[in-house]
């Protein structure tokens, strides 16, 4: 009787061997490499080494490739030109937008600066543990904390103007 309950046992275990297959690597005549267990798939294939790692993930798909430069592509010599006075008020014109966005951000910053200290100086009546008070103060915080790195990315961007 011992015996007739290790034979499911012992077929299980049978049943449970590792899958094994031969991989190749195919190279084509364009040079392109491919991976694959039949070897019928491709020419100049060599059979890889068993204990070599093989990975499942599929390659990016290939950019056909760029076609030659012809004669009548425009260099950047063509390109229209814009005059020094031009681009001085378009210059002009985007400092003028950066200092408009400035002085909003400088304004929505002391406005969230303020509800947040107002914020800080209440206490409501559930909040006896301080976790409470610190979860309801963040967003005014994160808000504070936005409109400053505003700030400084447009003061960094003004600055690198001509």
């Amino acid at each position: 009787m011992r015996p007739f309950r290790l034979l499911p046992l012992i077929l299980l275990t049978g049943l449970a061997a590792p899958a094994h297959a031969d991989i190749f690597k195919c190279t084509d005549a364009d040079g392109r490499v491919t991976y694959t267990n039949d070897r019928s798939l491709g020419r100049n294939c060599v059979r890889l080494q068993a204990d070599q790692p093989v990975s499942t993930v599929p390659s990016p798909a290939r950019r056909p490739a760029a076609a030659p430069a012809t004669p009548t592509t425009a260099s950047p010599g063509a390109f229209p030109r814009v005059s020094p006075n031009d681009q001085r008020s378009r210059d002009d014109a985007r400092r003028q937008v950066l200092q408009n966005e400035l002085a909003t951000e400088e304004g929505a910053l002391a406005e969230a600066e303020k509800a947040l200290a107002e914020q800080e100086a209440v206490r409501h009546g559930d909040e006896r543990n301080y976790q409470k008070v610190l979860d309801r103060l963040q967003p005014f915080k994160d808000k504070a904390e936005l409109h400053k790195r505003n700030i400084e990315a447009l003061r960094r961007e003004i600055s690198s103007l001509r």
